[in-house]
């Protein structure tokens, strides 16, 4: 058995003694470096003043909308499938969260990142950030102009590949309050094999992360559209993870 036949066999057995967790385990062991990385000790409770004392403030005049549109950020035409992204967020209620910074961050269409320990022998490209950012409007509503990212090998196993995804990253009103997710697009053949989307437990739940084709939101010879809402609490929150889990 290889090692991939490995970590499918490690997942399936996981899974068939599974409850159905909504949320990641912290010690998923086909994860190899979550068993390393998750907390081990009891929390230290900090002064949340003193760390709001050096917390962001965010506002109209400091995000442009500029940012939200990833394609003509540096110059020129990146290479790739050109995508629109909208989607709302929202409270366990349904309600609109509004005003709200999203960030997100991406490989480019080649599955590269543009991050010196990104050492994936795929092409960087020069006319691709990878980042952007927005703010929420009266409705929820965030929107993002990018390019599809592409998979990339991480070192997880042997021949261990990530599906494609879009970080996201969420801030409240304060710093203390910031939260991170992962968007993945529909009909991933790498799904069944990627440990980190494998590490929730509950169908449902992971479904939560895949982002739904949107024709409505697509423009003619130009670019797809892609729905993705993101629920912060209740029994249908998006899955979120910790800061440090960057893969």
């Amino acid at each position: 058995m290889d090692t991939q036949e490995s970590v499918s066999k490690e997942i399936a057995d996981i899974h068939a003694g599974a409850s159905g967790e909504t949320q990641p385990r912290v010690d998923f062991p086909p994860y190899r470096s979550s068993i390393l990385r998750h907390p081990t000790k009891d929390l230290r409770h900090a002064d949340p003043e003193g760390a709001e004392l050096v917390a962001p403030v965010f506002g109209h005049s400091d995000v442009d909308p500029l940012e939200a549109d990833l394609t003509i950020q540096a110059g020129g035409e990146p290479i790739g499938e050109r995508m629109r992204l909208r989607g709302r967020l929202l409270d366990g209620d349904g309600r609109p969260v509004r005003r709200q910074l999203v960030e997100i961050w991406q490989a480019n269409a080649a599955g590269r990142y543009v991050h010196k320990r990104d050492q994936h022998p795929a092409p960087v490209d020069p006319n691709f950030t990878g980042v952007g950012r927005c703010l929420t409007d009266d409705d929820g509503t965030y929107e993002f102009v990018t390019i599809k990212p592409g998979p990339y090998p991480w070192r997880n196993h042997h021949n261990a590949w990530r599906p494609a995804h879009i970080h996201f990253s969420l801030f409240g009103t304060d710093f203390t309050q910031r939260m991170i997710t992962q968007m993945y697009f529909p009909s991933d053949p790498l799904f069944a094999l990627d440990p980190i989307y494998q590490s929730i437990t509950d169908q449902r739940a992971r479904d939560r992360l895949v982002a739904t084709y949107d024709h409505d939101l697509s423009e003619h010879e130009w670019l797809m559209g892609y729905r993705w809402d993101i629920v912060l609490t209740g029994a249908h929150a998006t899955q979120m993870e910790a800061e440090d889990d960057d893969a």
